[in-house]
């Protein structure tokens, strides 16, 4: 939400001299992202048909975007992000739309920015990508859609580091371990999303079965990191078992609730 300034992405010159150089540099390379012409016909932004494969952008279709096309439009003399309906005339502003749509936008334009609309599956020149909490204030669903373009980074062979504060989020890499584990086929990926098998999908749940994971807790009493990636809930490093605090409140609950019904 920092990076759109009135539903348009804000020039580093917009920030002040004391903001993270990170949010001014990625704000600056979004907007002249849309300032070289990411809208395709119409402006639409979302969905485009080069951008995304058709699963993913039937997903954020539903999860995230109910029905809405995300439109470049032109407001007097300035341009702005709308939401919009093809069957309708009237369009929604930056300051309607939920928290997790104003949260979810830039970090679209970040993946599209990574994703060239060329036979090229990547960006060489880039390795790693930074996402910091990709939960984003969205429902569940819709973080699991995220998680869906996520692992499309990394079937393209980007690392990816994410910093989380959601379980569904180690619900997912968890879930990942135990299928690597235990060998299971990469459907069972595309199971854990509701996905039908598709062969680009399962392209790339077998892409994702052969990456590797590392979890990290930050303690903040000693300001340490705990490696805690077996993510074991029977562990006897509370840490572990609790995923850094992640899943230690319904922990707490399922306990009480259980000692409340035998009572």
């Amino acid at each position: 939400m920092l990076t759109l300034g009135r539903g348009w992405p804000r020039p580093f010159s917009d920030y002040g001299p004391g903001d993270p150089f990170s949010v001014r540099n990625f704000s600056d390379k979004v907007r002249l992202l849309m300032d070289a012409g990411l809208g395709g016909k119409e402006g639409a932004i979302f969905p485009q048909t080069r951008r995304l494969k058709i699963e993913l952008r039937q997903i954020l279709n539903k999860t995230i975007f109910h029905g809405f096309g995300l439109k470049i439009d032109t407001y007097g003399a300035q341009k702005r992000l709308v939401l919009k309906q093809d069957d309708s005339e009237a369009t929604l502003p930056f300051m309607v739309w939920s928290a997790g749509q104003r949260e979810f936008v830039p970090l679209l334009m970040g993946i599209y920015w990574l994703l060239p609309p060329s036979k090229a599956p990547r960006r060489q020149d880039i390795k790693w990508v930074v996402i910091e909490e990709p939960e984003a204030g969205l429902h569940p669903t819709a973080i699991s859609a995220v998680l869906l373009l996520i692992l499309d980074l990394l079937a393209r062979d980007y690392r990816v580091c994410l910093s989380t504060h959601s379980p569904h989020v180690l619900d997912v890499v968890w879930a990942l371990k135990v299928i690597r584990e235990h060998q299971a086929p990469a459907d069972r990926i595309l199971d854990l999303f509701g996905i039908k098998e598709s062969l680009p999908m399962k392209t790339m749940a077998d892409k994702v079965l052969k990456k590797s994971a590392r979890v990290y807790y930050f303690d903040r009493e000693t300001g340490s990191t705990r490696d805690i990636s077996n993510l074991d809930p029977g562990s006897t490093e509370a840490t572990e078992a609790g995923w850094g605090g992640l899943s230690e409140f319904s922990g707490r609950v399922a306990d009480i609730v259980s000692k409340v019904v035998a009572a």
